[in-house]
C-alpha cells in the first residue's frame, strides 16, 4: 500500500510518499497550504500520480507527549482533505522533524532561503519514515 504524509502548515504543505512495500519514505514535493485544503488541480495530480490508498498528517505533540496548540487545526484540516479525496487518515508525531530536516539541509550547504521551499516535504518524508519504520517493528 502507498501512503503519502503530509505535514501541513499554514503557508506550506509538504508531501512525502511511502514506495508500495512500505518500506521506503520519499520526498515529493510542498504545495499552498490553500491549493491542498481547497483540493485543487496540483494536489488532484499528485493524487493521482502517487495512488495513495492512506494519509498520514503531522501532527503537533508536545515534548511532554501531548497535543500541541495548533493540533486541532492539523486535525480539522486533515479531516477535510481526507473528506474530500476520499482517502482515509491516520496522524504521526510529527515532533522534530521539521528541526531535522533543516539539520539535515544546513549540512548539504543550504541557505536560509534555499532551505525554505524543501524543510515540509523532507520533514513528511522524515515522520512516514519514522512511522513506517515503527508499524515494521510492532509487526514483527
Amino acid at each position: 500500500m502507498r501512503i503519502m504524509a503530509l505535514d501541513i502548515g499554514e503557508t506550506r504543505v509538504g508531501v512525502a510518499v511511502s514506495d508500495p512495500g512500505e518500506r521506503v519514505s520519499s520526498p515529493v514535493s510542498v504545495l499552498p497550504a490553500a491549493d491542498v485544503l481547497a483540493h485543487a488541480k496540483p494536489f488532484q495530480r499528485l493524487l493521482e500520480d502517487w495512488e495513495p490508498e492512506l494519509l498520514l498528517c503531522g501532527l503537533p505533540i508536545t515534548l511532554a507527549g501531548e497535543e500541541g496548540p495548533q493540533a486541532a487545526r492539523i486535525r480539522a484540516a486533515a479531516k477535510a482533505i481526507s473528506d474530500a479525496c476520499g482517502i482515509p487518515c491516520e496522524f504521526a508525531d510529527e515532533r522534530l522533524s521539521s528541526q531535522e530536516a533543516k539539520r539535515s539541509l544546513r549540512e548539504k550547504g543550504l541557505t536560509e532561503k534555499a532551505m525554505r521551499g524543501k524543510i515540509d516535504m523532507i520533514a513528511a518524508s522524515l515522520f512516514l519514515q519514522a512511522w513506517l519504520d515503527a508499524r515494521r517493528e510492532r509487526e514483527r
